[in-house]
């Protein structure tokens, strides 16, 4: 759009990109290492849920602090 500023993409927006690993399914498709008895295959997936929270966190905070607005 015409008279917005560009907005620069930082190094650390490279973080969003690593909830994708988990979409690999050759990686967790497999039952061991089971983690209370619930197969690798259910707690992996779990797992990236609070790791994509804390990923998208990061990246908010990192953006809010550098003072970039849209």
């Amino acid at each position: 759009m015409a008279g917005q500023p560009r907005r620069r993409a930082r190094l650390y927006h490279l973080l969003l990109l690593l909830p994708l690993f988990a979409l690999w399914v050759p990686f967790y498709n497999r039952v061991d290492p089971a983690l209370a008895g619930i197969p690798f295959f259910y707690w992996f997936q779990m797992a990236w849920i609070g790791v994509t929270v804390l990923v998208l966190l990061i990246v908010y905070l990192l953006e809010h602090r550098s003072g970039d607005k849209l």
